[in-house]
């Protein structure tokens, strides 16, 4: 295996690898959404709940809050622990998880589970990336974190074919059996072929002399301006991030109501895969060009990674503009693709940025804190967006990543490419 590790390939073997993980990441959380109708069917609770108080909202945002209330802690840990370790359980934990979910006969074990996937998953991003920065140099950072991310983008559309795959395997059960199942395969050859080289020598010793304790590794992210300035950036594009996720859905499918006169049932069923498929599609895209240009540019200049950054954030202010007040499928459709594109600008550079601001050894701490913020303030705008206008909140949305915008730009001044 020694010999593996020291391959030129293998910090990129690696990178595919947890993009498989990345990708069974969001799969798993996303296909409950799009199964709800065929559960409905055998689980009367979930029926009833789709206007009672404690509806299929509620459901969803069982894992939302208790992911991001949980990443700073993942992230905390994973700065201590080998980091392969914590990926290899969390993937087990959730797959588990997800396999029990085909054996679940009422809405309150589908709730447990639904909150336990949350605290499993949770502990994946922050060390995922993190050990990822670490074995890729600044020449390669965004590149690999890019291709990583695609992992993320790709399983949220195979999640939105989730009501399609239930009904190939002629049940929702066997849907969550096969994919927990496969789950639970793919973290035993992550065991064979993934290392964490820093923690495992560090590991043989009782404790790393380098390591500050937990109150001290958090009081330095804390006190670090440039973390706050990353943290409200992501925060606020975490906004329409979620809200896409959730929302786009019902936005496009209002479109094609109006443009074509269907019923909104009827809309719905092209408007669900149109958004998946064009949103991830774009973001992909726009995940491996802006990991590109990032990498080179840096090279050249040591703030290239945020001005890539800068440049996603200029394609999605007027993308959510006409978004929210396009009034034609096309209009909505090239905002969509738009926005995925400048999407993928800013969340493949993200953790590079981070890098350039935050040492490795409290990196994951900085992710987790950046995560929680994101998480619960998309958990925050889905709910508004539930009592406005969806056309006027995206519009609204555009307006405050502007001021993203601004602050990204001038308030983030790296002086390294890595800060050691």
């Amino acid at each position: 295996m020694g010999k593996i590790t020291e391959k030129k390939w293998y910090p990129w073997l690696v990178v595919v690898l947890l993009s498989g993980v990345a990708f069974l990441n969001y799969m798993d959380r996303q296909m409950l959404s799009t199964m709800r109708f065929h559960m409905a069917e055998d689980i009367i609770e979930v029926a009833e709940s789709y206007t009672g108080p404690w509806g299929w909202g509620a459901l969803m945002a069982a894992f939302m809050w208790i992911y991001g209330l949980m990443s700073p802690i993942s992230g905390t840990i994973a700065d201590r622990v080998n980091r392969k370790n914590l990926i290899v359980g969390s993937l087990f934990v959730w797959s588990a998880v997800t396999f029990l979910m085909g054996y679940v006969d009422t809405y309150w074990e589908l709730y447990a589970l639904r909150a336990v996937m949350g605290f499993s998953e949770a502990l994946y991003i922050p060390a995922a990336l993190s050990l990822i920065a670490d074995i890729h140099s600044g020449k390669t950072r965004s590149t690999a974190i890019g291709i990583h991310m695609t992992g993320l983008y790709l399983g949220q559309v195979a999640g939105g074919f989730g009501s399609i795959f239930s009904e190939q395997m002629s049940s929702w059960h066997t849907v969550f059996l096969v994919c927990g199942l496969v789950g639970m395969v793919y973290s035993v050859v992550l065991i064979a072929l993934v290392k964490d080289p820093g923690r495992e020598k560090s590991a043989k010793s009782a404790k790393d002399p380098n390591q500050p304790s937990v109150f001290k590794s958090i009081s330095l992210v804390l006190s670090n301006m440039a973390f706050w300035a990353v943290l409200f950036v992501f925060t606020t594009l975490s906004m329409p991030g979620w809200a896409t996720k959730n929302w786009l859905p019902e936005l496009v499918a209002r479109v094609i109501s109006g443009s074509f006169g269907l019923d909104p049932k009827e809309a719905m069923h092209y408007a669900g895969p149109t958004a998946v498929i064009c949103l991830a599609g774009a973001s992909f895209i726009g995940a491996m060009i802006g990991a590109r240009i990032s990498d080179k540019w840096v090279q050249k200049n040591v703030r290239g990674r945020v001005l890539t950054s800068c440049i996603g954030l200029a394609l999605i202010v007027p993308s959510l503009i006409f978004m929210g007040l396009g009034d034609s499928l096309v209009a909505v459709v090239l905002a969509i693709l738009c926005f995925g594109i400048g999407y993928g600008f800013f969340d493949t550079n993200t953790m590079p940025i981070l890098c350039q601001f935050v040492p490795s050894r409290q990196r994951a701490t900085a992710y987790g804190f950046i995560n929680m913020s994101g998480v619960l303030g998309g958990a925050a705008i889905t709910t508004a967006l539930g009592s406005l206008s969806l056309g006027t909140g995206f519009a609204l949305l555009g307006g405050v990543t502007v001021l993203s915008l601004l602050i990204e730009f001038f308030a983030l001044r790296p002086k390294t490419i890595n800060m050691e």
